[in-house]
């Protein structure tokens, strides 16, 4: 497979998109606003106006777009992927959604005898731009190690969950931890702010300790320059929890710490920061 379809060119797209041009890809992207697009059209994207014309000469078409209600429409509206597939093609949605969704995608593309996946990533902007997300797959095994070489473009860490859903279900719990594991950041940096302790000093005892984390790496010095830049927006993180969250109560778990996180994340973006990086939580603790 080397023609490539890919719809949704945000924060994570762009740089994903850039990997498989590098890879020797032939991608054709959609976006509704095409100067969004100008930078990956002078590396050597072609630009669809319509989804159509992302899709009809692809081998595999992937997404990655916001919230479900923008899945569903790139996919079951009219014009849409599903209106456009034929058969054999590979579907690779790898937004965060409702594993109900990836379902309900893989059941109507197999009417067209589509081959889907569902392909949630985890490791921010600074995985897609260097290649190493970690793809959470979820689908046909056989679909799965057929699109290896497209995963391997855009990650560094590949695994198969299982049957259609299975990606996002792990996603969902890699999302409850990085709430609690960014909330514990957030609130001991907030002790630690409040103490009057140097903080870069602060940061670089407890970073090779048992405090150390991926998040405190992240973030850390950004939350001491006040820098809430995205890397992931909070509104997505809410998005992600609100899906996790129901997801559990239909198996009968009460997660408290992801509820509280998303509780502290509501607030938050009532308070207008839901464009801001998750990190950006801090302000709940220094409010």
């Amino acid at each position: 497979m080397k023609n490539i379809g890919f719809i949704g060119i945000g924060i994570m797209g762009k740089s994903m998109v850039k990997n498989l041009i590098k890879r020797g890809y032939a991608v054709t992207i959609h976006a509704r606003n095409e100067e969004k697009a100008r930078d990956l059209i002078a590396e050597g994207a072609v630009f669809s106006p319509t989804i159509r014309g992302a899709v009809e000469k692809a081998e595999a078409v992937i997404t990655i777009v916001g919230f479900p209600r923008d899945v569903e429409e790139v996919y079951f509206g009219k014009g849409a992927i599903l209106d456009s597939a034929r058969r054999g093609l590979f579907l690779i949605d790898m937004t965060t959604t409702s594993p109900k969704l990836a379902k309900r995608i893989s059941e109507e593309g197999a009417k067209k005898g589509c081959r889907v996946l569902d392909a949630p990533v985890t490791g921010g902007d600074a995985g897609a731009r260097d290649g190493t997300l970690s793809i959470l797959v979820g689908g046909d095994p056989e679909d799965c190690r057929d699109c290896l070489p497209i995963f391997e473009a855009m990650g560094s860490n590949i695994n198969h969950f299982g049957p259609a859903g299975s990606g996002q279900h792990a996603k969902l719990a890699n999302q409850i931890m990085i709430a609690g594991a960014l909330s514990g950041v957030c609130e001991g940096l907030s002790y630690a702010m409040k103490q009057n302790l140097p903080l870069e000093t602060f940061i670089k005892a407890v970073a090779t300790g048992a405090a150390g984390s991926s998040q405190l790496n992240a973030f850390g010095s950004k939350l001491i320059d006040e820098d809430y830049s995205p890397g992931f927006f909070m509104k997505h993180m809410i998005k992600d929890l609100k899906l996790a969250m129901e997801e559990a109560s239909d198996v009968g778990l009460d997660p408290a710490v992801g509820k509280i996180a998303l509780e502290n994340y509501e607030y938050l973006e009532s308070l207008g920061f839901g464009e801001l990086g998750t990190h950006a939580l801090i302000k709940r603790y220094n409010s």
